[in-house]
C-alpha cells in the first residue's frame, strides 16, 4: 500500500510540474522516452525546458581554453615536458581502431561526454572520487554500460606514466585520443589542432550527466545544451555529424520508424530484433567519419529524433552545405572539436585539479 501511495505522489508531482517536452513526454533531458503521449501535458507550442529551466537569457561566454597550448608537452623548459606523450596516445589509438573500428567512434563520444559535464577534466573516467561517491558520471544514464575506449585511455596512460610520471593528464589523453580517432576514421581528411595543458578533476556525479543532449532531444533542447557550453548552433549541427559512425540501440529510434523513409524504415525494423539490438548509425559508410550523415538527414534516414530535427528551417541550410560542399564539414568539424576541447578546462592554478596517476581514481 505504501509503495502505491509513493507512486501516486510521484505521478501527481509529475503531472503538476511544467512539462519538459517537445511533442512527446521526454525526461532526463532527451535520454528516456516515457511510454505516454498526452496533449494535455505537451500542448502545441509548449516551450522546452531543461532541468526545470527555459533557455538562458544571458549568453554564455565562448570557451577560452585559457592555459592550453599546441605542443604543450614538447617544451623542454617546462615541468610538463614529455615529448613522447602524443605519440604514445596515437599508437594506442591506431592499434585499437585497427583491431576494432568501433572503438574510434567510442573515443570521440568519450571526449564529448567528458567535456559536456564539468568541462574537459576526465571526470567521465572516475569510479573513485574525492567525495568517495560511487554514483559517478560512468553510472549516469547516458553513460552506463555504453562508454567505449576506456581501455585505450588506460593503456596510453600506463605507458606515459612509465615514460613521464606525473606530467600528462588523463583529460589530455582523452582529447588526443579523440583527435587521433577522427583522423584515422576519416582516412586523414580530418586533422584537429588539439592543444594540451588540461588538468584532471577530482569529482564526478551521475546526476550531472543530464547536461548531455540525448537521442530524443528536440531542436530547442539541443540548442540550449550547446549554448550552455558556449557553443553555437552551427557547432551543434557540425558535432552532430559524428553520428555518421558508431552503433545505435533500436530503443532510441524504434518509436519513430513511421517518420522515416519507408523502405529504410522497413530495413531497420527487420534488423531490430528487440530494443537492445544495435545497428549502424549510418548505413552507407558506417566506419568512415565523413559527411554522409547529412544526406541521411535530408533523405529522412536519420535515426535519432535529435538527428531528424536538423532538417528544419533553422538548420537545414547548414545541413545541406555540409552534405553537398566537399570539405566544408571536415573543416568545421576540426574547429568545433578544438572548441569543444576548451570547455571548462582546469589548470594547475585551479583548486581541485591534479594530474592523476591512474585515470579511474583520484590521487591520495
Amino acid at each position: 500500500m505504501a509503495a502505491k501511495l509513493v507512486s501516486l505522489i510521484v505521478l501527481l508531482a509529475f503531472l503538476a510540474s511544467p512539462p519538459a517536452c517537445e511533442g512527446d513526454i521526454i525526461c532526463f533531458n532527451g535520454w528516456l522516452r516515457l511510454p505516454i503521449q498526452d496533449p494535455r501535458l505537451c500542448p502545441p507550442g509548449s516551450r522546452s525546458r531543461i532541468n526545470g529551466r527555459t533557455r538562458a537569457l544571458v549568453p554564455v561566454p565562448r570557451p577560452s581554453g585559457l592555459g592550453l597550448g599546441l605542443g604543450y608537452y614538447n617544451n623542454r623548459s617546462s615541468r610538463s615536458y614529455c615529448p613522447r606523450a602524443e605519440g604514445i596516445v596515437r599508437d594506442a589509438v591506431s592499434k585499437a581502431v585497427a583491431a576494432q573500428p568501433g572503438i574510434g567512434a567510442g573515443l570521440i563520444r568519450l571526449f564529448f561526454h567528458d567535456c559536456f559535464v564539468r568541462g574537459c577534466d576526465a571526470s567521465v573516467l572516475l569510479t573513485t572520487t574525492n567525495s568517495n561517491n560511487s554514483d559517478t558520471e560512468r553510472e549516469g544514464n547516458p553513460n552506463k554500460n555504453s562508454l567505449r575506449g576506456l581501455e585505450v585511455i588506460d593503456a596510453a596512460k600506463a605507458k606515459i606514466e612509465a615514460a613521464c610520471p606525473g606530467r600528462v593528464s588523463c583529460a589530455d589523453i582523452i582529447a588526443f585520443a579523440a583527435r587521433d580517432a577522427s583522423s584515422i576514421l576519416s582516412n586523414r581528411r580530418i586533422n584537429i589542432r588539439m592543444p594540451g595543458g588540461r588538468y584532471d578533476g577530482r569529482e564526478s556525479f551521475a546526476n550531472e550527466t543530464d547536461q548531455l543532449p540525448g537521442p530524443f532531444s528536440g531542436a530547442t533542447v539541443l540548442l540550449s545544451n550547446f549554448e550552455a557550453k558556449g557553443l553555437t548552433s552551427e557547432e551543434m549541427v557540425t558535432l552532430s555529424g559524428a553520428h555518421t559512425i558508431g552503433r545505435a540501440r533500436c530503443a532510441f529510434f524504434s518509436s519513430r520508424l513511421s517518420e522515416m523513409d519507408p523502405a529504410f524504415a522497413a530495413k531497420l525494423k527487420a534488423q531490430c530484433n528487440d530494443d537492445n539490438t544495435n545497428v549502424d548509425q549510418e548505413h552507407v559508410t558506417p566506419e568512415v567519419l565523413d559527411k554522409r550523415y547529412y544526406q541521411d538527414v535530408i533523405d529522412g534516414k536519420a535515426l535519432f529524433t535529435s538527428d531528424a530535427v536538423l532538417n528544419s528551417a533553422e538548420t537545414i541550410k547548414q545541413v545541406t552545405e555540409n552534405a553537398k560542399k566537399a570539405g566544408a564539414w571536415e573543416r568545421k568539424f576540426e574547429r568545433a572539436m578544438e572548441n569543444l576541447g576548451k570547455i571548462g578546462v582546469k589548470t594547475k592554478a585551479d583548486k581541485g585539479a591534479e594530474i592523476r596517476k591512474v585515470c579511474w581514481k583520484v590521487n591520495n
